[in-house]
């Protein structure tokens, strides 16, 4: 029989808008929208990198809360608030992402508060980490 968790944070609009931070099925995750709103001190930092960086660890407490983490995450939407801010966030995306190569998709729309500078968004399938990976290389070298 399929398994559904969902995973809650304590966020307000959570509760208020009725989501999950994550909900996994089987061994398929979905990670919601996630700004970089510290867990404990409901702060977000001003610095952009700081800012980015409490994201990814809000991700990963989500992950590892299935037993998975950034290394199982399979695709990506990021949604950056300031086209110019887009260079400084990809490069800490890289540094996360380095060998995992996730499909990606990066956008700068309008965020729900100019506060929020960056947000991400993941799916990622439990074991992914373990599997084979085949690289095809369409590019010229």
């Amino acid at each position: 029989m399929t398994k559904v968790t969902k995973i809650k944070t304590g966020s307000v609009l959570e509760e208020k808008s009725s989501y999950s931070r994550l909900v996994c099925v089987d061994n398929l995750i979905f990670v919601s929208n996630t700004a970089g709103r510290h867990p404990d001190t409901k702060e977000i930092p001003d610095d952009l990198r700081e800012q980015t960086l409490q994201v990814f660890a809000n991700i990963e407490r989500a992950l590892n809360a299935v037993e998975s983490s950034l290394a199982d995450v399979v695709m990506t939407r990021v949604f950056i608030q300031d086209p110019k801010d887009a260079m400084a966030v990809m490069e800490i995306f890289g540094e996360k992402f380095k060998g995992v190569d996730p499909a990606t998709t990066v956008s700068c729309p309008p965020l729900s508060s100019s506060t929020y500078k960056v947000e991400i968004e993941v799916t990622a399938y439990k074991g992914a980490s373990n599997a084979e990976n085949v690289i095809i290389n369409l590019g010229q070298s």
